[in-house]
């Protein structure tokens, strides 16, 4: 990574580090404890994101990191949202662990073109070895991987506990177009394809409208009411570190 890059991502992760962390974390905190400690206690899982963590690169900030967080934002979510359906309690707990097997495995494609709709053909081979997963589950689970990409109109789904599957795994996939973006997903991208400073510098109000445009695209209920402060937060930091580019391209 050139050392100029280098030392702009330290001063903007010194910045994220001031901004206030999102709403939605504080407000479901119980629903995000859940998950976090269901991904480091459900064998199936636990099993499924080892496997994750071998088969998948950085992936232009899209690496294992990503996925845990996606993971675990979609099964927050899914909680969320399942108890708003009253989903009764062992049928919820199966659809967090959908949710996450989706997040862990959303981005499994990630280097190649049509990465989603390859990515949900993959899921939907992979985990026929699962008998906890029959063929509804990995189903839902394939169609919600292959709608999780932005701006791009996806399968229709019929079912409604697929529908809610596939919103949870887009939304918790675009909060990390927020402060996650400035404090890891920017610079990965950045070291994986050796951009310079002025290539950076060149491109970076794409980058920016690029995020702007996520605004609004939220899925979920909760997503539509939380997700664009995600957002706001990643636009104010990427202003602040905006100014940092700009001043060392003008040295």
């Amino acid at each position: 990574m050139d050392k100029k890059i280098k030392q702009i991502r330290s001063q903007a992760r010194q910045i994220t580090a001031k901004f206030p962390g999102p709403l939605f974390y504080s407000d479901f905190n119980w629903a995000i404890k859940f998950s976090k400690d269901f991904i480091k206690s459900d064998n199936v899982i636990i099993q499924i994101q080892d496997f994750v963590k071998k088969s998948i690169d950085s992936n232009f900030g899209h690496g294992i990191e990503h996925a845990v967080k996606v993971a675990i934002d979609a099964a927050a979510l899914m909680l969320i949202e399942g108890q708003n359906k009253n989903y009764p309690k062992n049928y919820l707990k199966k659809r967090v662990r959908l949710a996450q097997c989706a997040g862990l495995l959303h981005d499994i494609k990630r280097s190649e073109k049509e990465h989603a709709k390859k990515g949900g053909e993959y899921a939907k081979k992979f985990l026929t070895q699962y008998p906890e997963f029959d063929s509804f589950d990995i189903r839902d689970i394939s169609l919600a991987i292959e709608n999780h990409e932005a701006f791009k109109k996806g399968k229709k789904i019929k079912n409604r506990d697929g529908l809610i599957l596939s919103n949870c795994l887009y939304d918790a996939d675009k909060f990390r177009w927020g402060p996650d973006n400035f404090t890891y997903t920017l610079w990965d991208i950045i070291s994986c394809s050796n951009t310079n400073i002025s290539k950076f510098y060149k491109n970076y109000d794409k980058g920016i409208k690029t995020i702007k445009k996520i605004k609004n695209t939220f899925k979920t209920k909760t997503g539509k009411i939380y997700g664009n402060e995600f957002i706001d937060i990643g636009l104010a930091i990427g202003k602040e570190v905006f100014k940092l580019l700009k001043k060392e391209i003008d040295k």
